[in-house]
Order: structure tokens, then sequence, then C-alpha cells
């Protein structure tokens, strides 16, 4: 499975085990219109850190939040 396809996956668990809908998922989508919550993307960080090992949100670093979900994932591809 690749980067994009496991983000992709625990977008849809964290929003099925949230009872949301969600929106589909496209490269271009904006994450605040995806149909999930704060605590949905707090799950989706932790699951996420948990399958893959890092947090890219833990850092000294200044991290800018992806507005779309194309840059949520090259946010994780630059610190796989």
């Amino acid at each position: 499975m690749t980067l994009f396809e496991t983000i992709v996956s625990v977008f849809e668990e964290v929003a099925a085990d949230q009872q949301r809908s969600l929106t589909p998922i496209t490269p271009g989508l904006k994450i605040a219109e995806c149909g999930l919550d704060s605590l949905s993307f707090a799950l989706i960080v932790a699951r996420l850190e948990d399958a893959l090992g890092f947090d890219p949100f833990d850092t000294d670093d200044d991290v800018k939040f992806p507005v779309t979900f194309g840059e949520f994932v090259r946010l994780y591809e630059k610190k796989a």
C-alpha cells in the first residue's frame, strides 16, 4: 500500500468510526471541507503515527497545517 493509500484508508476508517460522512478524497480537496472535525483529525494523526512510526507535527520546526489533502500527504512524504 502506498503512503497516499494508507492516509486515505485512515481518513475513511476514522470517518466511519466517528459516524461522519466523508467527501470523496482527491489531492485538491480542502481538508476543512472533507466532513471531519478536529477530533477526527487528532485521531487521524495518532493512527498515522502508529502506522508509520512518526508524527510530522511533532517537531521544533514551525509546521504550517496543510490546507488540502494533497498538502497533508506531502507533509508526510517529506518526513518519511
